[in-house]
């Protein structure tokens, strides 16, 4: 069961924990309801560094638990979700547990916020498979987390906000870590169907032979050596009152890679199940819009499929057209998902919106570059790329700028087609996905998140856990709730 967060303005005399923060200097913030032992601290090697903590007995019996909060000065709601994660992780059998960690930075925007994030993100496992005789990995066991502060109703509200981001971020995870015979494309649409029905969405799902039918030519190509047939989830949020604009989420949905004829290796393919990261941010993010108030028009689109290499599957040197009329030499199999995307990105861009975002485990150079925990970030108005990466920084999501050069264009041109699907082996293998896709948004303003390396975690680390991580839905769910129309 999810971490239930309660606003308090003192410590209850009941609860079985109680956390405390700890500057770098081991100092505690002034009016704390407890004094620590700081010879003991410092003897047992606590150094109050942000993600480490120390238990200590307090003087009535309550368990007390100093979190560390780092240098006073530094202290931002990437530290609270640390700290909160910290203090998830070490509760053990506690079931209720108070926290006044809000006092070590009480004016910090989005504190309390930050906190319920960390700690409902902590919190969350993966056990769909796990069975009691085997090896069962048990959930935390924390079900009431007290949070002491100032602010009554708006500490409250904050709270809420932070699980409900979290609860988005957490359904993301299940659907990249469902194994890939649990989550086909079909099944991955009728999760979306089933969100959008609890939200208050709309949702169209088109099958086989509507995509036929709407030209989605380069969804088709990929699905084509499957047994599984693909499937378009389109979901629309549509906001109380007059809307602030209208946005497009469009997520890479291969439910598992293969490479197609282009075989990845056995290694190559263990966690492919997690192809579909893109789509499950979209979904998962949809999913929280209503009730967080947002004033934005959303539009959701999701191509699903598996990329397989059955008889009928497409071939290198195959030429597939996408939605809006483009011709695509396919000279590799396994760089399908920016084709799916076109198709995804075609369908935005005819939709009118005012801006594209695209997620997407797209490329290895992309985990080459910038390692396991930061995004690639790319676009065609950089208004709206630093709209996106100042919202990545507010949520706690790490993403670097990379550029789109004109003059690596030539490198898809194609002997006999308008475009081909990858240039120049072992060069800027990330930049030439991002170019092939900016031939589908025209001039919309549009941004694109590379996100292969940060979508799956092999360690659990904080809020993090192994597998799944569901990144890029707390970049989304801040981007669309501060969205400000950019120009063209």
């Amino acid at each position: 069961m999810p971490i239930t967060f309660t606003a308090a303005r003192e410590v209850p005399d009941d609860v079985e924990l109680l956390a405390v923060p700890v500057y770098a200097d081991l100092s505690v913030p002034a009016g704390s309801p407890v004094e620590l032992d700081v010879g003991f601290l410092k003897a047992a090697g606590f150094d109050g560094k942000p993600g480490k903590s120390r238990a200590l007995p307090a003087d009535d019996g309550t368990l007390v638990l100093a979190v560390g909060m780092g240098d006073k000065a530094k202290v931002d709601p990437e530290v609270f979700r640390r700290a909160a994660a910290r203090l998830v992780s070490w509760t053990g059998p506690a079931r209720r547990a108070a926290t006044t960690l809000l006092a070590a930075a009480p004016d910090v925007p989005g504190a309390a916020q930050a906190l319920a994030e960390g700690a409902a993100m902590a919190a969350y496992r993966y056990t769909e498979f796990k069975s009691a005789k085997g090896n069962g990995a048990k959930p935390a066991e924390l079900e009431e987390l007290v949070v002491v502060g100032a602010g009554g109703a708006r500490l409250q509200k904050e709270l809420d906000r932070g699980a409900t981001v979290a609860s988005a971020v957490n359904l993301a995870r299940d659907l990249v870590n469902g194994p890939a015979g649990a989550i086909t494309p079909r099944k991955l649409a009728a999760v979306a169907a089933s969100v959008a029905k609890d939200a208050g969405l709309t949702a169209e799902i088109l099958d086989e032979k509507a995509i036929k039918a709407e030209r989605l030519g380069a969804l088709a190509g990929v699905a084509a050596g499957s047994d599984e047939p693909a499937r378009l989830i389109r979901l629309t949020y549509e906001p109380a009152g007059r809307a602030r604009g209208t946005v497009a989420l469009v997520g890479k949905g291969i439910t598992f890679d293969s490479g197609g004829l282009s075989l990845k290796t056995a290694d190559g393919m263990m966690t492919m199940k997690t192809d579909m990261s893109g789509a499950a941010a979209v979904i998962a993010t949809m999913s929280v819009l209503p009730a967080l108030g947002c004033k934005v028009r959303v539009i959701g689109i999701a191509p699903t499929t598996e990329n397989m290499p059955g008889g009928s599957a497409i071939k290198p040197g195959d030429v597939l057209t996408a939605r809006n009329g483009k011709t695509i030499e396919v000279l590799n199999t396994d760089a399908e998902g920016r084709l799916v995307l076109a198709d995804g990105l075609s369908l935005a861009t005819e939709a009118g919106v005012d801006a594209i975002v695209d997620l997407a485990t797209l490329t290895g150079a992309q985990v080459v570059a910038l390692g396991r925990r930061i995004a690639g970030l790319m676009g065609n108005n950089d208004a709206f790329v630093d709209q996106v990466s100042a919202a990545a920084a507010r949520a706690g999501e790490g993403m670097w700028h990379l550029p789109l050069p004109d003059e690596y264009r030539r490198d898809i041109d194609s002997e006999v087609a308008d475009m081909k699907n990858i240039g120049r082996p072992g060069q800027a293998g990330t930049l030439i996905a991002g170019l092939f896709l900016r031939e589908f948004v025209d001039d919309t303003p549009w941004a694109h998140l590379d996100i292969a390396g940060p979508a799956r975690s092999d360690e659990d680390a904080g809020y993090i856990r192994r597998g799944g991580t569901g990144f890029g839905v707390r970049t989304l769910i801040e981007l669309l709730t501060t969205f400000e129309k950019p120009k063209r």
